[in-house]
């Protein structure tokens, strides 16, 4: 048995602990979780760290087959550029693809990243992620605008979800964005994925996004024309809001990412549909579009909010304590047990892995961080705050 404890434990089942102590056994699962009140009698096995225990973090948004084009692409060019570069170049130096994305896998176990949904769109990662430390809920992500070529999609990516079960990996197929897919895919998508419990989809990333699906225009209109992807009529949803309610499956838990440019309007819309998460990937929208999701909007709105890393074609990094940083950073007053439960329950909850990640609890193996470097008399991150695995 291991014995840890420290200023504060955050276990997300009720108020912060000062000076708690956590009773794990050698696999890490946690047997016991001890209230001192806040007088921690010192004991020889108790390992006593300055800084605050929570549980592991939730990755809720990745792509490791990205991971080889790290700064590659220039940052601050908006979505329709980065999408025509990623087209351009995410099959270059196929040989390293690999090694790039076990790199980040460690880079992820490093920084304290326990479960991760990961985007995938071919097979390369697929082998990696049977070795890893990580647990991963695979989304095999599906696009097209050419309706013609909409079966033909479909069957692709079926395909592809045969060679994951065959490697026993949990995976759903989901939407890539509202303007990657025709209408007629959608619809296909949507009756193929009736049983989803979990769906993830781009959303509103950028105003590029609203003026393509509601006038037929814009930056990415254009990247599809240079790209040979749109030579004939589209046939595409009409509007965010319209993808979410008629055709994007009701079933299970939907995480709605990136959310850059979304509005009380659409918030307020969208959440009819119920079983909603909005995962922001606050380093991926400066990277991409430098602008922020609305996280006050968020929150008035009481949206469930988990967090990402996006790709390191779009990042500088792949740390959470990072993302949560840069939120603090332009909402100070957000306070830091919200961040946490952010990274950590909601992002369990959203992904179904509530039965052994987001809370520090009996029974559970969800990791114990310890954050560190930190104002711990008001509860704040610093530019220097960051993570340690103890376990």
């Amino acid at each position: 048995m291991k014995h840890f404890s420290a200023q504060y434990v955050f276990t997300n089942t009720g108020p912060p602990l000062k000076r708690g102590i956590i009773t794990t056994d050698d696999k890490g699962i946690i047997l016991k979780v001890e209230d001192t009140g806040g007088k921690l009698v010192e004991r020889e096995s108790v390992e006593f760290h300055n800084g605050i225990i929570i549980p592991g973090f939730v990755n809720c948004h990745c792509h490791l087959e990205l991971s080889h084009l790290k700064g590659l692409i220039p940052q601050g060019k908006g979505l329709a550029e980065f999408i025509k570069v990623i087209r351009s170049s995410r099959g270059s130096r196929s040989e390293i693809i690999p090694f790039s994305a076990s790199s980040a896998d460690e880079e992820m176990y490093r920084e304290g990243i326990v479960l991760c949904a990961d985007i995938c769109n071919s097979r390369v990662t697929f082998e990696l992620k049977k070795k890893s430390r990580i647990k991963y809920i695979n989304l095999l992500e599906v696009f097209g605008i050419d309706r013609e070529k909409a079966d033909h999609r479909l069957e692709e990516i079926l395909f592809l979800e045969n060679i994951a079960r065959d490697y026993a990996l949990t995976c759903w197929i989901v939407p890539h964005s509202v303007y990657s897919l025709s209408l007629t895919l959608f619809r296909l998508l949507r009756l193929e994925t009736a049983f989803n419990k979990i769906t993830s989809v781009h959303f509103m990333e950028s105003e590029a996004e609203k003026i393509f699906l509601g006038a037929h225009e814009g930056p990415i209109l254009d990247s599809y024309r240079e790209s040979g992807l749109a030579t004939g009529e589209l046939e595409m949803v009409s509007d965010h809001v319209t993808a979410v309610l008629n055709e994007i499956t009701p079933s299970g838990n939907l995480m709605l990412v990136h959310n850059t440019y979304t509005d009380r309007s659409v918030i307020k819309s969208v959440k009819k549909r119920g079983m909603l998460y909005w995962c922001l990937c606050p380093g991926s929208n400066l990277y991409i579009e430098n602008h922020l999701p609305p996280l006050d909007l968020l929150v008035e709105e009481e949206c469930e909010i988990v967090i990402g890393t996006d790709s390191l074609a779009s990042n500088n990094g792949l740390s959470i304590v990072e993302e949560l940083k840069r939120l603090q950073k332009t909402w100070p007053s957000t306070p830091l047990e919200d961040l946490i439960i952010w990274a950590t329950l909601n992002g369990a909850e959203a992904l179904g892995e509530v039965d052994q990640f987001g809370t520090i609890e009996s029974g559970k193996k969800p990791g114990l961080l310890l954050l560190q470097d930190l104002d711990l008399a008001n509860l704040k991150l610093l530019p220097e705050s960051n993570v340690k695995r103890l376990i």
